[in-house]
């Protein structure tokens, strides 16, 4: 029964290191914000597993819905728009 608690854990902290990173180096910042909160929900299970459920939910709650939904607004209002983008195709040439 340990061994599949340790197998639980370590595939917890590959995901981890594994969604961290793909936040950090995506190509597209909407990936790298859908990524971000991913990570926060898997931080949360982490938490869980660690025995400190009051921090789990604090980081379910702040760290992946509330810092992910204002991301998500800040990248909505400086996503460049399809007028924006009709205006400089014009203005090359």
């Amino acid at each position: 029964m340990m061994d599949i608690a340790i197998a639980f854990d370590i595939l917890l902290m590959l995901g981890c290191l594994a969604l961290a990173w793909v936040s950090i180096f995506s190509a597209s910042l909407f990936r790298c914000i859908v990524f971000f909160v991913c990570f926060g929900l898997l931080i949360t299970i982490v938490w869980a597993q660690m025995g400190a459920y009051d921090v789990a939910i604090a980081e379910g709650a702040i760290g992946a819905g509330i810092t992910g939904a204002l991301l998500l607004a800040a990248w909505n209002r400086i996503k460049p728009t399809k007028r924006q983008d009709s205006d400089s195709i014009e203005e090359r040439r």
